[in-house]
């Protein structure tokens, strides 16, 4: 924040600095293009480059005047700490514990409706924050849920392969590496943006990772004015918009991957289910049942992409980190390489077998699409769960 200056030199005043213009960020030409679906993000938002770190909070502390003046406090927060540890539980508050992840400025809009669980999503792609069961929160985020997005320009002769978003990971395109460390992780992030307008967030890819194709990511979540049914639905919706700047037809398939887990190590918990289904007006997709621990309510993810007489829908509804799996996210990820689909008979395969502990099970959802030279298309994606029966801390059921 840039500080104003009296006449005689002193910092006596504080000037707000407005948000980055939309051209600040993004080139005119570029949000003309994308100026259709609602592809192109709003004057006023919150915005930042994916290239951008999140700066980690500074904490504070208390002086020993505060600390004594806050002793019966503390001893009262202390009682209770210990009591609720002594029944196995996690107090909310408890000011005696460091977490083992850091506060940091990264937060994007949240995801879902109103009373639903949450789960946020960074401003760099990444899902995070997860606070499906009441009580707990793990902020850490799951990488393995991303979009990632594969193109072929007519005859083969420029290919492009990227996951959405900046990452760094340890043994990054190992050979013996079988997890998402052997995806292509090329986004430099300096060429995308991230836009912010509660309840929607819009993130523009300006020739990344393909020079001629320019994309947006539009975010919706149910937040209707004097709706409060359709405002409480635990969902949210993914609208790509792509534009083809050159001359050649580029075939483009966008893929959304999703980990069975609602955060932190549940996913190894083990008995969690992944399968195929095929639902109405075109949506198709997984369904990721997933068994929580500690007697917990289950709950069930959706991820899904609408197909149209443009945009065909393929899955692979279960791929796994390691050598061991059947399919392996190497292998998922060598398949949308080659072809820029997966086998059109997985729909068919059922429920798959409920995981072992200490495994990690994930789905993957395609869908693509040609885009003529200089021509449009827009692909939708969609996230949803579902965990009706809510568990509190203290044993208390109640439906949502």
């Amino acid at each position: 924040m840039p500080r104003g200056k009296s006449s005689s030199g002193g910092s006596l005043f504080y000037r707000r600095k407005h948000s980055w213009r939309r051209d600040e960020l993004v080139s005119r030409s570029t949000l003309h293009l994308l100026d259709f679906d609602d592809g192109t993000p709003p004057e006023h938002a919150w915005r930042r480059k994916l290239s951008s770190h999140a700066n980690r909070l500074k904490e504070f502390n208390v002086t020993f005047r505060e600390a004594f003046k806050m002793m019966k406090l503390g001893l009262r927060l202390w009682s209770y700490v210990r009591e609720e540890a002594s029944h196995g539980r996690k107090a909310p508050i408890d000011p005696f514990t460091r977490e083992s992840s850091k506060p940091s400025a990264s937060q994007g809009v949240p995801l879902g409706g109103m009373g639903t669980g949450s789960i946020s999503r960074g401003f760099r792609g990444e899902f995070k924050h997860w606070q499906i069961t009441p009580g707990s929160c793990d902020m850490s985020p799951v990488m393995e849920n991303q979009f990632s997005i594969f193109i072929t320009r007519e005859g083969g002769s420029k290919k492009y392969s990227s996951v959405l978003a900046p990452g760094q990971h340890d043994g990054l395109k190992k050979s013996s590496d079988d997890g998402i460390s052997s995806w292509d992780w090329k986004l430099r992030g300096d060429r995308s943006t991230y836009h912010a307008l509660f309840p929607r967030a819009w993130t523009v890819y300006d020739g990344e990772p393909d020079p001629e194709l320019k994309l947006s990511c539009r975010q919706i979540s149910p937040f209707i004015p004097h709706n409060y049914e359709e405002s409480s639905l635990p969902v949210s919706i993914f609208v790509y918009t792509l534009v083809n700047t050159g001359k050649e037809r580029a075939k483009v398939s966008l893929v959304m991957t999703w980990a069975n887990s609602i955060g932190g190590l549940s996913h190894q918990s083990g008995g969690h289910v992944n399968e195929p289904f095929i639902g109405e007006n075109g949506i198709s997709g997984v369904l990721l049942h997933h068994k929580t621990a500690n007697n917990n309510p289950p709950v069930t993810f959706a991820v899904a992409a609408r197909e149209n007489q443009n945009v065909d829908v393929t899955v692979l509804p279960i791929f796994g980190l390691s050598g061991e799996s059947s399919v392996t996210a190497k292998e998922m990820w060598g398949t949308m390489v080659q072809g820029g689909c997966f086998d059109r008979d997985n729909f068919n395969a059922g429920p798959s077998m409920p995981s072992s502990v200490g495994d990690t099970v994930c789905a993957a959802v395609s869908a693509s699409t040609w885009v003529e030279p200089h021509g449009r298309c827009t692909v939708v994606f969609a996230l949803a769960w579902s965990s009706p029966e809510v568990k509190f801390k203290k044993g208390s059921r109640y439906h949502r």
